[in-house]
């Protein structure tokens, strides 16, 4: 499955080239154009996908076995100190292209970066609210 339109879906085809770091018959991992830190590379199903809901679950062990392989090959060939893996899903959380994709960004102890700001809940009976009413939609 493709999307015309996707730049992944290119990638993926070989009408854009990329910086190939992996290939399987269901992921491809390469480096990505804008990195954060060099090393940054993305992973991502060859089939179009926009976003972690709409994968299939028989891709997790597919997708988590390429994230660890590219993982530690990041970390291994920039001396990283530590590696952060993230996802953004739907536009106000940071997703650019909308097909499912990964992001391995190799981190050092002193590159500046930081993750958003944390704070407790101002109630915690709103917590537990929330956390009943979340459970409840797994069931």
């Amino acid at each position: 499955m493709t999307d015309s339109d996707c730049i992944f879906c290119k990638i993926v085809a070989g009408d854009i080239p990329c910086a190939k770091v992996f290939e399987s018959e269901t992921v491809l991992a390469f480096l990505d154009i804008a990195p954060v830190n060099a090393g940054h590379a993305l992973v991502l199903p060859k089939d179009h996908h926009p976003t972690l809901m709409d994968l299939p679950t028989g891709l997790g062990a597919d997708l988590l076995a390429a994230l660890k392989a590219v993982g530690g090959a990041v970390m291994e060939a920039t001396g990283a100190d530590g590696l952060n893996l993230m996802q953004n899903n739907h536009e106000a959380a940071g997703q650019l292209v909308h097909h499912a994709h990964f992001h391995l960004v190799p981190r050092f102890a002193d590159d500046g970066l930081r993750l958003w700001p944390q704070a407790p809940y101002d109630d915690p009976e709103q917590m537990r609210k929330l956390a009943a009413t979340i459970a409840g939609l797994l069931k």
